[in-house]
C-alpha cells in the first residue's frame, strides 16, 4: 500500500501531520523521532531543535506579513479613493464584494501548488491535496495533532461548515460594524477605536487561548494603541485608515469633523465592532486552526482553504440583505463603473490577497501579533502619500513619524516575547516527546 495511504497507526508519529504533504519540499514539518538525512531527536538537542522550529516558523511569518502590509496598503489607497473621490460609498455591497472574494484564495493556491508538482499525475495530486485537506481539518476539529482510529472515521465535513457559518458571521457583524459608523463618526476617532481590537485580541486570547499574562505583552498593545492615538489625533487632517473588511477612510478628501453627525452613537457602533473584531481573530484561532506542532506549510494550505470558506458562504448566503437593503432605501444597489469598476476590481483583490495572509498569519503566530502587525499599515500608509503624485500626495507630518515609531517598536518587543514564549514551549514539548523515546 502506498506510504501516504497509510492510517496514522500504521506510521511513525512524528510532530507534523499524518499524511505528507505534495511531496518532500513542500512542506518538510518537523523533523522525525526516527532516523533521517537531516537530524535526530539524539542528534540534536531539544534546545537547538527548539530554535530551527521556532526560526523556521517565524520565516513563514515574515514572508506572509511583508505580503499583507503590501497589499493592504493598496487596498487602503484603493478604497479611500472610490468612497471619497468617485464617490461609490455602497458600504454593505462593498463588504459583500470584497469578503466574497475570498473565495479565490483555495483555486489560486491549488494552482500554485500544482505548478510546483507540475510532473506528479494529477489524480495523484489531488488524491494527496485532498487527503491533506481532510487530515488538517481532523486536527483542527479535535485539535490534536495524531486524532486516534475512531476519530479518523468521521468526516469533518460537518464541523467545518458550522464553524465556516460560526465564524463568518462573527466577521461580517465586526466588519460591517465600520461602515455603520464611518459616517456617523470622525475619521480619528474611527481609526483610534476601531485599532483597539488589539488590545481585545489579547484580552480574549487569555481565557480561550490560555494564554498567558505577560508584562511585556501588555506594554507593547499598550504601546501600540498609544501610537495609533498620536496618529489619529496629532494631526488636522485625520490619517487615512484601511478596514480589514474591504472600507478605508480619512485623508484630505474626508468629511470634516464637524459634519459628524451622531459622533457618540458612532463611536458606540465602531468600540462594540472593535471588541468583535478582537473575539472574530480569537475565535479563528480557536476553532479553525491546527494545534501548534502543525507544520508550517501545511498550516498555511489550511488557512486559505478555510478563507475560501468564508468567501464561499458569503457568496452564497449574505446576498440576502441586499436586496432588502434596496427596497428600504437604505442603500440602493448599483454595480462600479468605468473608473469605479477597475479601482474596485484592485481594491477587492488585494483585500483578497491581504486577507488570506493575515490568516496564515494568525495560524502561524497568534492574534495579537497579528492584530498589532496589521497597525503598521497606518504608518506605511503615510509613507506612500508623501511619495504619491499630486494631488493624491499628503505630506508626512511629525504626528505621523512619532505614532509610527510607536507602533514599530511595539511591533517589535511583542515579535520578540512572542518569539521567545514559543521557543520556550517548543522545547519544552521535545524534552517531553524525547524523554517517551527513551523510555
Amino acid at each position: 500500500m502506498p506510504s501516504d495511504l497509510r492510517h496514522s497507526c500504521d506510521r511513525p508519529g512524528d510532530g507534523r501531520s499524518m499524511a505528507p504533504l505534495l511531496g518532500n519540499k513542500a512542506d518538510e514539518g518537523s523533523p522525525r523521532p526516527t532516523m533521517s538525512r537531516r537530524s535526530t531527536f539524539h542528534e540534536r538537542d531539544p534546545e537547538t531543535q527548539a530554535r530551527y522550529e521556532t526560526r523556521k516558523r517565524y520565516t513563514y511569518a515574515a514572508i506572509f506579513l511583508a505580503l499583507s502590509l503590501v497589499s493592504f496598503t493598496v487596498q487602503t489607497e484603493t478604497a479611500v479613493y472610490i468612497q471619497h473621490v468617485l464617490k461609490w460609498e455602497k458600504p454593505y455591497c462593498m463588504l459583500y464584494m470584497t469578503h466574497g472574494s475570498w473565495s479565490l484564495l483555495w483555486p489560486a493556491q491549488l494552482l500554485i501548488l500544482r505548478l510546483q508538482k507540475w510532473d506528479t499525475p494529477w489524480q495523484t495530486f489531488w488524491r494527496r491535496h485532498v487527503q491533506t485537506l481532510r487530515q488538517t481539518a481532523l486536527m483542527v476539529q479535535h485539535q490534536t495533532l495524531h486524532p486516534s482510529i475512531r476519530q479518523s472515521q468521521h468526516s469533518p465535513v460537518r464541523y467545518m461548515i458550522k464553524m465556516t457559518a460560526f465564524v463568518t458571521c462573527a466577521l461580517t457583524v465586526a466588519g460591517g460594524s465600520w461602515y455603520v459608523a464611518v459616517n456617523m463618526t470622525t475619521a480619528s476617532d474611527l481609526t483610534a477605536i476601531y485599532n483597539c481590537s488589539a488590545f481585545f485580541a489579547y484580552a480574549f486570547s487569555i481565557p480561550l487561548l490560555h494564554e498567558k499574562v505577560r508584562m511585556s505583552k501588555i506594554v507593547a498593545v499598550a504601546v501600540a494603541i498609544a501610537g495609533v492615538f498620536v496618529v489619529a489625533y496629532g494631526d488636522k487632517a485625520p490619517a487615512k485608515q484601511g478596514n480589514k473588511s474591504g472600507g478605508g477612510a480619512g485623508g484630505d478628501k474626508a468629511p470634516p469633523t464637524h459634519e459628524a453627525n451622531a459622533r457618540a452613537l458612532g463611536n458606540l457602533v465602531i468600540g462594540i465592532g472593535s471588541v468583535l473584531y478582537g473575539f472574530y481573530e480569537v475565535l479563528y484561532k480557536r476553532l479553525a486552526c491546527p494545534p501548534d506542532g502543525c507544520s508550517p506549510g501545511r498550516g498555511m494550505i489550511f488557512a486559505n482553504t478555510f478563507g475560501s470558506l468564508i468567501g464561499g458562504f458569503t457568496l452564497l448566503v449574505l446576498w440576502i440583505p441586499l436586496p432588502f437593503l434596496h427596497y428600504m432605501g437604505w442603500e440602493e444597489f448599483q454595480l462600479p463603473k468605468g473608473e469605479q469598476a477597475s479601482m474596485m476590481a484592485i481594491s477587492v483583490l488585494a483585500n483578497a490577497t491581504f486577507s488570506g495572509s493575515f490568516l496564515v498569519l494568525i495560524s502561524l503566530t497568534s492574534p495579537v501579533l497579528s492584530s498589532v502587525a496589521a497597525l503598521l499599515t497606518i504608518f506605511i500608509v503615510a509613507l506612500v502619500d508623501q511619495l504619491l503624485p499630486p494631488p493624491l500626495n499628503s505630506p508626512l507630518t511629525p504626528a505621523a513619524v512619532v505614532g509610527g515609531l510607536l507602533i514599530i517598536g511595539a511591533f517589535i518587543l511583542l515579535s520578540w516575547a512572542t518569539y521567545k514564549e514559543m521557543d520556550e514551549e517548543r522545547r519544552k514539548k521535545l524534552e517531553e516527546s524525547e524523554s517517551d523515546i527513551d523510555e
